[in-house]
């Protein structure tokens, strides 16, 4: 992208002109932004989050502005090294208020003919109808890097069993907190829709909530959200668990990403019908949602620890160990809310449960 010339000078070419205050004059110094396009690789069973900078000259903040850009495929494997060109297709824009003139870019993957690569989970949305509502509760842990432990493990062993963990207050129980703030604060700045935090019922471990309407612009918040975190634990030696049962069968609940969501007629009708409907529909399809659900999911959803076994169904009021809970706030409302579905796994591609979730329901509803 550029070569250095005597005297230190550099020139980046951007379409074809150079321009430096060394070789240019003053009046074509123009301001200079940084975007950090982020996509999703192509490993398996888990995707993980991959981002690079893009430096563009007086940038507006627009989606529109972004450009089409490329990467070697061959380093995510998303292609071979003997035809290794991916696209990135910016679908989503955000400021990035932990760098200086700069901003998020979510993207989708493309092969280099434009169409869909099959790692692009966004692109299986068929129906991105924003009548759905989504609330999806990421839960992970903070994993040290020096020590291999989340915070508030000792070394060689457990910390004491879970329960005093959960929604805690003070250093005994509360393990990583600064980390937890500093993401929640990058996020609200950024524009990114999170509704809370809380600490979840093991030690180091936590939860952020994000709201969206839309199945892509649900997938594509989450997945911000997730790699603001990424890069904010980064400051602080952590790294970020997502697998949903860390520890193995141990008596310890696992992580899950509990997806919240509604349409007009659950929020609206005031027919507990209706619930009933979409919930024995969700029944009839336990394999379309499990394959989505997450990677390891089995390790999770034994029957115990607030879970339903993988292979069977089951829906009630306030019930935690259901595979779907009805709220008890969707039933005071008159039978007008929203339904939880607690089987998605910490993991989880939420473009593809968003997808299957709203695929289930139209079905359930006609």
């Amino acid at each position: 992208m550029g070569e250095s010339l005597e005297g230190g000078t550099f020139i980046a070419y951007t379409k074809g002109v150079a321009c430096c205050s060394d070789v240019c004059g003053g009046e074509n110094q123009k301001m200079k932004t940084k975007l950090e396009y982020i996509w999703l690789d192509g490993y398996k069973p888990t995707q993980s989050l991959r981002s690079k900078t893009r430096i563009e000259t007086d940038f507006g903040g627009t989606l529109e502005e972004c450009p089409l850009w490329s990467f070697d495929g061959s380093s995510t494997e998303q292609a071979d090294g003997s035809d290794s060109d991916c696209l990135l297709k910016p679908v989503a824009i955000f400021p990035d208020p932990d760098r200086n003139n700069a901003f998020l870019v979510m993207t989708e993957v493309l092969n280099a003919d434009g169409s869909p690569h099959e790692s692009n989970g966004r692109a299986t949305i068929d129906d991105d109808d924003d009548d759905f509502w989504f609330g999806f509760e990421q839960e992970y842990f903070l994993w040290d890097t020096e020590s291999n432990r989340p915070p508030g493990f000792p070394a060689g062993g457990f910390p004491g069993p879970q329960g005093p963990y959960y929604c805690s207050v003070g250093a005994a129980n509360a393990h990583g907190r600064d980390c937890v703030e500093e993401h929640l604060d990058l996020c609200l700045e950024a524009g990114v829709n999170v509704e809370g935090i809380n600490a979840e019922v093991a030690a180091g471990q936590w939860e952020f909530q994000v709201f969206a309407k839309g199945a892509k612009r649900a997938g594509d918040e989450t997945w911000v959200a997730r790699y603001i975190l990424e890069r904010t634990g980064e400051k602080y030696g952590y790294a970020i668990d997502w697998h949903p049962k860390p520890f193995g069968q141990l008596d310890w609940n696992g992580s899950g990403m509990h997806a919240n969501f509604s349409n007009g007629p659950m929020r609206e009708s005031g027919q507990e019908e209706i619930f009933t409907k979409v919930c024995e529909e969700f029944g009839k399809n336990i394999p379309r949602h499990i394959e989505v659900y997450g990677a390891d999911n089995d390790q999770r959803l034994t029957g115990a620890h607030e879970t339903q076994s993988i292979d069977q169904f089951s829906y009630g009021v306030s019930d935690r160990g259901a595979s779907i809970r009805i709220p008890v706030g969707t039933v005071e409302d008159g039978w007008k809310g929203r339904l939880e579905d607690r089987r998605t796994a910490s993991n989880a591609d939420p473009y593809k449960v968003a997808a299957v979730i709203i695929k289930t329901t139209k079905e359930a509803l006609g």
